[in-house]
């Protein structure tokens, strides 16, 4: 990690930085390894979600393989555990340089709030862990009980996506719109046959590209009911704090401060579409004018420069954290 990368690094971000954290799909095998062997910060958080999971989960992510660490039951603490490393190893050379990391706000994209939290310190990382294990465990079950899909949309707008999914449904089953990612870049969620109605639909209607996802899980669907009232009861029984830090909401699209509306939202996070169009303008109107996405991959800054195309994005990679393997 290079000293000097890092100084010129947060020099540039200036004061109006949040901190976003991504969600499932990021992952690959290789991923904080050599994080792992130039952070000994990073390495005590990798030895904490080993002991708390019960396994290497540390070895799963440098070595794979790569099926394995693809199950969601896998694949929602890995990222969770990367990317809060990535963040602590960051903290701990910034206070190496005498400075500090203080941001505006932070959001996570899906299974990336729960990162949030954490660096809020609304909920400690092995309770977090915990969580989003259980959440990828409830979220296979529902899969294999009620098989489905999603499916990328390009090029169609919301409301004429919306009206789609409403179309697809009257022949029989369920398809909604998922995750709203970016103007003309919307993701749709249900069960298969109305799912694949919506996309013919959406393909006739001018969208662009329809791509299926190579999933059978329909994540922010009603399909996900039964598993977001299971996790909601765990949720019960996890001590959650006031934010140290504003979180944005993926379900709101809005700043989120009470403890109650954090645990209510973390409860309905599975069922409920992700509004992350919404939350980069809501960062962007506070304040925020530079994005530093923490964690695999740099899917985020692609989005949030297709939301609002005067951001700066950087990742931890910018500030000299290596999250690739060696």
């Amino acid at each position: 990690m290079s000293s000097a990368s890092l100084e010129h690094g947060t020099k540039a971000l200036g004061r109006g930085v949040a901190l976003v954290f991504p969600g499932q799909g990021s992952q690959f095998v290789g991923m904080g390894q050599r994080l792992h062997g130039a952070s000994e910060t990073a390495r005590r958080i990798f030895r904490q979600a080993d002991d708390a999971l019960g396994f290497s989960l540390s070895r799963l992510c440098f070595e794979g393989p790569a099926d394995e660490l693809e199950d969601t039951f896998n694949s929602q603490p890995a990222i969770l555990t990367v990317s809060y490393a990535a963040l602590e190893a960051l903290r701990e050379h910034l206070g190496h340089l005498g400075e500090a990391l203080s941001p505006v706000c932070v959001a996570g994209h899906s299974l990336g709030e729960y990162t949030a939290l954490v660096s809020a310190e609304v909920i400690d990382f092995e309770d977090a862990l915990h969580l989003v294990r259980e959440r990828g465990r409830l979220m296979k079950e529902a899969g294999a009980e009620r098989p489905g899909g999603m499916a990328a949309v390009i090029g169609l707008s919301n409301e004429k996506l919306e009206a789609v999914c409403a179309e697809a449904s009257q022949a029989g089953g369920i398809v909604v719109v998922a995750n709203d990612n970016c103007p003309g870049q919307t993701v749709i969620s249900g069960e298969v046959d109305a799912l694949e109605r919506a996309m013919a639909l959406a393909s006739a209607a001018g969208a662009r590209r329809v791509v299926r996802l190579g999933i059978s899980i329909a994540s922010h669907s009603p399909l996900m009911e039964r598993a977001g009232s299971q996790l909601a009861d765990l949720v019960q029984k996890v001590s959650f704090r006031e934010p140290v830090t504003p979180i944005v909401s993926n379900l709101s699209g809005r700043f989120i401060t009470s403890v109650d509306d954090l645990k209510r939202n973390v409860g309905q996070h599975m069922v409920r579409p992700v509004q992350w169009t919404g939350s980069v303008r809501e960062m962007v109107d506070h304040g925020v004018d530079t994005f530093l996405e923490v964690g695999p991959g740099q899917a985020l800054s692609g989005l949030i420069r297709r939301v609002k195309r005067e951001a700066r994005t950087l990742t931890v990679g910018d500030l000299g954290i290596s999250i690739e393997g060696n």
